[in-house]
């Protein structure tokens, strides 16, 4: 126990840090979205970030998987994806459709893991996504969203809320999504797992280090060949 409460403690002091050095990157949203070399890996992804994260925060994890040869495309207009989870789902169905994307897998962080299974459940892009890697996300909520912040952006993550129930009712497309979960998760103390979905534990632990890990990057890769492979 001393040992997970220390790892979260040095966990946040990273994320709150990487937080602040988000701010100040210069790169285009669509810096990375040219397909490498390599057909096998011209998947397009769309990075979907956690809650209070802007576009920038996933720039280190957008430049890994171009690097892998996938287009990978952020969306600024999402903000620092505090709004309700039906809204942002909609700014991602929008940006689908406006930029005609096809085939298309999510790669999400923590809330942005919610947020794309909402996108799957979209009828009007439903049929565009092929399937969601989610790192940290809380699909069965989380303890630490305590009643005092019911009425705060963080109230979404109850797990006995109407957002984490209602998504946890839909579970049809559970199949094509797989589930990365750090090995402790001082965030979402009940972990990651999801019904029905691909299961991955890691051996790290922390909400936010894992999201910039090199062997996490490479999980990430193959679970995009995995769901590649699997039908629309």
């Amino acid at each position: 126990m001393i040992r997970e409460g220390v790892d979260g403690l040095v966990d946040w002091f990273y994320g709150v840090a990487w937080w602040h050095r988000a701010h100040l990157r210069r790169e285009s949203p669509t810096a990375f979205i040219d397909p490498g070399p390599d057909a096998h890996c011209h998947t397009p992804l769309v990075l979907l970030p956690g809650i209070w994260e802007p576009w920038q925060y996933l720039v280190p994890l957008a430049k890994a998987l171009n690097a892998e040869g996938h287009p990978a495309w952020l969306i600024p207009a999402l903000g620092s994806n505090g709004s309700p989870i039906a809204s942002a789902a909609t700014i991602v169905a929008d940006f689908l459709l406006a930029h005609d994307l096809e085939g298309v897998v999510l790669v999400a962080h923590s809330k942005g893991g919610l947020v794309g299974k909402a996108v799957m459940l979209e009828p009007s892009v439903a049929g565009r996504v092929r399937g969601l890697v989610a790192l940290s996300t809380p699909f069965k909520g989380s303890s630490l969203a305590w009643p005092i912040f019911r009425r705060s952006p963080l109230g979404i993550f109850a797990p006995t809320g109407s957002t984490i129930s209602d998504l946890s009712a839909q579970q049809d497309v559970n199949a094509r999504i797989v589930s990365i979960q750090p090995r402790h998760d001082q965030v979402i103390p009940e972990g990651s797992a999801l019904p029905g979905a691909h299961n991955v534990t890691l051996e790290l632990s922390g909400h936010f280090r894992p999201l910039r890990d090199p062997s996490v990057h490479r999980i990430i890769h193959e679970s995009v060949h995995e769901l590649q492979e699997g039908p629309v």
